[in-house]
């Protein structure tokens, strides 16, 4: 990866994320459609090159290791699999965590009566690094 030390906006880090994963899932043999961006719902759509499978996934992307946020509304939580892309920065190759839904521990915040869901336990994280089996493959 390039060296770069300039900053980058959430919009770019996540679309970074976003190919990044449609990318990988592709090489597993997935029909990968990415959603609109800016809308409440999924990332990425994909399907089964027989289109016997379909599933759904979010995407959150960080530029660096910090806790991840899941919003404030934990109803909007509605794909099935969550990949969250690690971009180290851009000072090397990016590293993803592979979820099921059901696999996310979250945390709750209360900042000045607004509360918010975090994924804040990087090391719980590392058990599904690079994890993409738990997807499947989409061409067997």
């Amino acid at each position: 990866m390039t060296k770069t030390n300039k900053s980058y906006s959430n919009q770019v880090i996540h679309n970074i994320a976003l190919y990044y994963t449609a990318y990988i899932l592709s090489r597993y043999g997935w029909n990968v459609r990415i959603t609109s961006r800016n809308t409440r719902g999924v990332d990425i759509v994909i399907y089964s090159q027989d289109k016997t499978k379909m599933h759904t996934i979010q995407v959150k992307g960080l530029f660096k290791r910090n806790p991840v946020p899941f919003g404030s509304n934990l109803n909007n939580l509605i794909a099935e699999f969550y990949v969250i892309v690690l971009l180290n920065e851009l000072k090397s190759e990016p590293c993803a965590f592979v979820l099921k839904k059901e696999n996310i521990k979250l945390v709750e915040r209360d900042k000045n009566g607004k509360v918010s869901y975090w994924l804040t336990d990087m090391k719980f994280l590392s058990e599904f690094k690079d994890k993409w089996d738990i997807i499947g493959y989409g061409n067997k």
